[in-house]
């Protein structure tokens, strides 16, 4: 293993030392960074101008001036990292910009990149297995229009539809009885499709999605949830319950009646652990607080799984460990929601709820308490995240479709069937993970491709990150704010290709690093 990450280290630094000198060149021949400097009518405009040139070696050919911006990159080796001055960005150091660009990209990609994995993988996936289906056929027909849509089309709209008016929405947010109907039949719908069977299991399935639906949105509407958010006990209960479906879903299945309640046991723990909860976060609050939530409900879901699974003991462990580690973060959420009162009291009233611009609100900032923080980072990261999202779950969808009809019609599925393990067994532990292997290629190079920054949407949604540090740099031929870049997104590059390799190994045993 090691000996291969060596070698591929190797073969991967001089195609970086290649492509930074060419950029370089490139970059430090398009024009003058002091243009603007010598158009200024300031008196000691010329002693700016020689104190820049010779800070910046102007004078020095750009062949020769790569070499020494490469001694200042190499310094990171050793903790000495020195990739000089922003001009365009107040004379900062680059290391300080980058840091503060960073931060924000991987801010917004994070939930974004997360989000379109899960859900892209989850409905191709469901389509194979209703091949040809009109679940199949609708969702396909979507994903070619989501995926050839232009992001900055997709983002005007979010604004307008997904904010502007959404937030006079939440004025008075109240579901009038057609948009009721409306969405209860396209619910019924979706669900008819995912859960297909004979026709008497899709009209079950049809009857009861709507009549859940409807429950859910008087329910809205009577309590005024859309406006008050909060979880409780009782909704602490019900969300741990339905991430416990899911997890049995995809892992033991519902025959180990052992096993179910186990895990399903899990809402009843995070219910008891609410009180206690409350004492956690004020006391240590911050990071540790959420996670030490976290890991101590997975902690607690893997004991009871391990003393009480019987013969199943690690599998049941393994399921209910997720499931805790799912009902903490429940945990987390309801804890925020305590302040949602207190945030509105503090964002604009004229803008609602979900931010247009920027990544953060600066009367919420002031206030230094972490829950708040929280609801404002998610409040500006709703339709950045959203149009992210749409275009790379429609990409996600037919790679995963596409990926898993392949393994189904292999040899060892059949025999696998013909063993007699039921079909979910046949899915799950057999062709779902070998399914994935495709995938594992995609996703470290589309995360490492967005670390470069999502420049289009982040222009749209005036979100300061490695995409508007890089068109800022190029506009202001900067050249060691640009090189900065370039720096950081090959390192991204090499580590995702390197990522996608070791996750090969993981999912396939027959592939082995050596």
């Amino acid at each position: 293993m090691l000996s291969f990450i060596v070698r591929r280290a190797a073969a991967t630094l001089l195609v970086l030392l290649v492509a930074s000198f060419i950029v370089y060149q490139l970059t430090a021949i398009s024009g003058d960074p002091l243009l603007e400097l010598r158009g200024s009518r300031d008196p000691d405009v010329q002693f700016k101008i020689q104190y820049l040139s010779d800070l910046l070696m102007l004078d020095t050919p750009p062949a020769v001036r790569y070499f020494y911006w490469l001694g200042g990159a190499a310094g990171c080796l050793i903790g000495q990292c020195d990739l000089g001055i922003a001009v365009s960005r107040a004379e900062i150091p680059v290391t300080e910009a980058l840091a503060g660009a960073i931060a924000a990209t991987v801010q917004l990609i994070t939930l974004a990149t997360i989000l379109s994995i899960i859900i892209g993988i989850a409905i191709g996936m469901t389509t194979a297995l209703r091949q040809y289906s009109g679940y199949d056929y609708t969702v396909t027909f979507f994903a070619f229009i989501f995926y050839s849509l232009p992001i900055f089309w997709v983002a005007v709209l979010l604004k307008e539809f997904g904010a502007i008016q959404f937030n006079r929405f939440l004025e008075e947010p109240v579901i009038p009885p057609a948009a009721m109907t409306a969405i209860a039949l396209l619910v019924a719908v979706a669900v008819t499709g995912i859960i297909g069977g004979g026709l008497r299991a899709k009209v079950q399935s049809f009857i009861g999605a709507i009549g859940l639906s409807i429950l859910v949105m008087i329910f809205l509407n009577t309590t005024q949830w859309l406006k008050y958010p909060s979880l409780g006990v009782v909704g602490i209960v019900l969300v741990t319950l339905m991430f416990a479906g899911v997890v049995l879903l995809l892992s033991i299945g519902f025959g180990q009646k052992r096993g179910v309640i186990i895990v399903a046991g899990m809402a009843l723990v995070a219910a008891a652990m609410w009180l206690p909860g409350q004492y956690l976060f004020f006391y240590v609050g911050g990071f540790w607080g959420i996670a030490i939530a976290i890991v101590m409900m997975a902690a607690i879901g893997v004991a009871l799984g391990l003393i009480f699974g019987g013969d199943g003991r690690r599998e049941i462990a393994r399921a209910a460990g997720i499931t805790g580690g799912l009902a903490g973060l429940v945990l987390v959420i309801d804890e925020a929601l305590q302040y949602w009162t207190t945030y509105l009291d503090l964002i604009p009233l004229n803008n609602g709820y979900i931010s247009t611009i920027g990544a953060v609100t600066p009367s919420v900032k002031r206030q230094d308490n972490m829950w708040l923080d929280l609801l404002d980072s998610y409040a500006h990261l709703i339709l950045p995240t959203a149009a992210l999202l749409i275009i790379s779950v429609a990409g996600y969808t037919r790679y995963a479709r596409a990926s898993l009809l392949e393994v189904m019609n292999q040899d060892y599925v059949r025999t696998a069937r013909a063993k007699g393990l039921n079909e979910r067994t046949v899915v799950v532990r057999h062709a779902m993970r070998n399914a994935l292997l495709p995938i594992a290629t995609i996703v470290p190079v589309d995360i490492t491709a967005l670390i470069g920054g999502a420049v289009i949407t982040e222009k749209v949604f005036a979100w300061n990150g490695m995409g508007a540090l890089f068109i800022r740099g190029l506009d202001a031929v900067d050249v060691n704010l640009v090189m900065g870049y370039v720096m950081i997104v090959g390192l991204m590059a090499v580590i995702g290709n390197l990522i996608a390799d070791l996750l090969y190994s993981a999912l396939d045993p027959r592939i082995r690093i050596s």
